[in-house]
């Protein structure tokens, strides 16, 4: 999302969108719809029936007697017990099978993308992910991560995406060949590579994303002039709460704005926060930072859980991770078989 938008190293850029503009749609070719493991819902039950030692024709009142209906009921239910059982037994191959294939297609994925994301590309390939999965909102349950960035790359906050989208096209058409996916699985995935090849945490992605067909509504990413109410607010209508906010917020120590290294994903973000260099008289220290970064540090809230993850990388890994999956998760529209 832009607030938390990573800046190549090649072309510095905000992190956070200032302007919004009319889209010009891209156009990108959509994979057809890949199977979803599932279980199995099927339920047995029999019905209760009587038990009857010495059956006869009819009782001592004259009337047949319900005890050969009972036995030809359950005679009927053990002869089908062996389709039923056959069918469950299907079912749950069917169920494995599709688990084995979202397994090799993650898999494919994942080596696709490491052929493509390098240490220098990694900053603006998770860039993508928050642009596109930024413009989730809870109310409406509009936008999210639904691969609609490919119609937005000409709005003003997403400048500088067309090339980090070339990049994963590339990966994209080679895992088509085998087994088509979304644009959205695409770039949650290549995101999490992209943490992955600069030191940072693993991050597991599920797959079954459907792609949206038009772009998002503008106007959803955060603006990079935001105070930390402002932050905390727009976060929070994405069902983001303020650690969360502060745990992707760390995602900024790629790129070139001068948190740490621009090609090593650590806790050097949250460090750099608590110095201020920004406040320096002048030199390349004045430039560190968005405003919504030097916003952050001066929240009583959110400096809490900054100065947690400049003690702790670890626990910041930990929470960047957990946060990273909810965001790729938000808004999104799954497969079903």
């Amino acid at each position: 999302m832009a607030s938390l938008t990573i800046l190549g190293t090649t072309k510095p850029s905000s992190l956070l969108s200032s302007t919004l503009s009319s889209t010009s749609p891209q156009e990108f070719k959509f994979p057809a719809k890949s199977q979803r493991p599932f279980s199995s819902t099927v339920k047995f039950r029999a019905k209760p029936f009587k038990a009857c030692a010495f059956p006869s024709n009819n009782n001592d009142n004259g009337e047949k007697d319900d005890c050969f209906s009972t036995r030809r009921s359950l005679l009927v239910c053990i002869s089908t017990l062996p389709f039923l059982f056959g069918l469950h037994e299907f079912l749950e191959d069917l169920s494995a099978k599709a688990l084995q294939s979202d397994t090799n297609t993650y898999m494919l994925i994942k080596e696709e993308v490491r052929k493509v994301v390098s240490k220098g590309k990694a900053a603006g390939v998770l860039r993508l992910v928050f642009h596109d999965a930024g413009t989730f909102e809870m109310d409406g349950n509009s936008g999210g991560m639904n691969g609609s960035i490919v119609y937005e790359l000409e709005r003003p906050e997403n400048a500088g995406l067309k090339k980090s989208l070339k990049i994963l096209d590339k990966a994209k058409g080679e895992v088509d060949a085998i087994q088509q996916v979304s644009w959205a699985d695409m770039i949650a995935v290549a995101g999490a590579e992209a943490v992955s090849v600069c030191g940072g945490p693993t991050i597991p992605v599920q797959l079954g994303r459907l792609d949206s067909l038009e772009p998002d509504a503008e106007g959803k990413l955060p603006r990079e002039s935001l105070d930390a109410p402002g932050l905390k607010q727009n976060f929070k209508r994405k069902g983001l709460s303020t650690q969360e906010l502060v745990a992707l917020s760390g995602a900024h120590t790629l790129g070139s704005k001068g948190f740490g290294s621009p090609f090593v994903f650590d806790n050097s973000y949250y460090k750099i926060l608590l110095e201020k260099p920004w406040k320096s008289s002048g030199g390349m220290s004045s430039m560190i930072g968005l405003p919504s970064d030097h916003a952050l540090v001066e929240d009583d809230e959110c400096l809490r859980w900054i100065k947690k993850y400049a003690d702790n990388q670890n626990m910041f890994f930990d929470d960047f991770k957990n946060a990273y999956i909810k965001l790729v998760n938000s808004g999104a529209r799954w497969k079903s078989l």
